[in-house]
């Protein structure tokens, strides 16, 4: 098959061109050349802005189109439209903060989804999408504006389009570090220490490796399927600590963790997720409390597949060692405000 990504050089796809390049796949990417691809091989690439260079796109077919990138509605929009003459399917990487409500948990792809007002979506157009883009840059908006990225490659595509809605995605070239933080800071050997440890310990995870997304992607693009999927981990696999101890293992460390409590790390203004990657607390922020337990059976039932967490772990971890050791995360505490917050945590309790 034929396979245009839009992007394609930092991590989901990233991950997708070395999926569809192993199934024997040819592969185009279309992005801005901010990235080096120089790694990707057998993939030609058309250096573009989607926003102004649509036009390279016309008079070239392609069974399938993956947006990996799109933020804006008004982008995924045209982006679509200029491609669906051409191109047989589109494949939306969406997120499953486009969903309404995730209070509760077991949210599947039925659930309403979120909606943003007209003044939202202006505010959103004004916020300059020419530099760095990710869900931080439109902060509440972002759920709203991935379902309604939704809406416009459905309109585009009728009966052609394919969304896929994962959670947090982890894994080697993973930039936002929302598991990588875990991996390295508990890696640090002799150095490890007291490491804080959010939360309670059984306290429910849900994430995916990106390979497992990618590859799955690409078998769900061979067989021509649409509709909606949540592409996340099984719920109630994992806990904060079994995935705590995992990275403990495989890096042969000597860290301890001290767990500190919701109310602590509220009370201290810690930014969930972000400041402290994988974690949620449980009562601050139920607008979000089934976040970590979304159902994703549909997916499963159509291929869905899992590697082991060590496999994960250490993957990242040789990445990390390997490539880009020096290279600081987005996500995480620092180790100042890390030990600042673990004396207090010991002086009040």
């Amino acid at each position: 098959m034929k396979i245009l990504i839009l992007g394609g050089t930092r991590f989901v796809g990233r991950h997708l061109v070395a999926a569809a390049l192993t199934r024997n796949h040819e592969i185009t990417l279309f992005n801005r050349g901010k990235h080096s691809s120089a790694p990707l091989t057998s993939v030609e690439t058309i250096c573009g802005d989607r926003n102004s260079d649509l036009a390279k796109l016309q008079g070239r077919r392609w069974d399938a189109v993956v947006d990996t990138c799109g933020y804006l509605p008004r982008t995924v929009r045209a982006s679509a439209r200029i491609l669906s003459p051409s191109v047989d399917r589109y494949v939306f990487i969406s997120s499953l903060s486009a969903y309404a409500d995730l209070s509760v948990s077991g949210v599947d792809e039925t659930a309403p989804l979120a909606t943003l007002t007209s003044q939202q979506l202006d505010q959103a157009n004004e916020i300059d999408s020419s530099g760095e883009v990710s869900a931080m840059n439109y902060g509440p908006l972002y759920g709203g504006l991935k379902a309604l990225c939704e809406r416009a490659a459905e309109e585009a595509f009728p009966n052609r389009a394919l969304i896929i809605r994962p959670g947090a995605i982890v894994g080697p070239y993973d930039y936002a570090g929302r598991f990588t933080y875990w991996v390295m800071r508990i890696a640090l050997g002799n150095k490890a220490g007291e490491v804080l440890a959010p939360g309670r310990p059984d306290r429910p995870v849900q994430f995916i490796d990106v390979r497992d997304l990618a590859e799955w992607t690409v078998r769900m693009i061979e067989r021509k399927e649409t509709g909606s999927y949540n592409a996340n981990g099984l719920p109630n696999n994992l806990t904060m600590e079994r995935v705590l101890t995992e990275c403990k293992m495989v890096s042969d460390s000597d860290a301890s963790f001290t767990w500190v409590s919701d109310d602590f790390l509220m009370q201290e203004k810690v930014v969930p997720l972000t400041e402290m990657p994988l974690w949620l607390p449980e009562e601050g922020a139920p607008h979000v409390k089934g976040f970590m337990l979304i159902n994703c059976n549909k997916a499963v039932r159509a291929g869905l597949s899992f590697r082991s967490l060590d496999d994960t772990i250490r993957d990242t971890l040789t990445w990390r060692e390997t490539d880009h050791l020096n290279e600081e995360l987005k996500a995480g505490l620092d180790t100042d405000r890390e030990q600042s917050l673990l004396r207090k945590w010991h002086e009040t309790n």
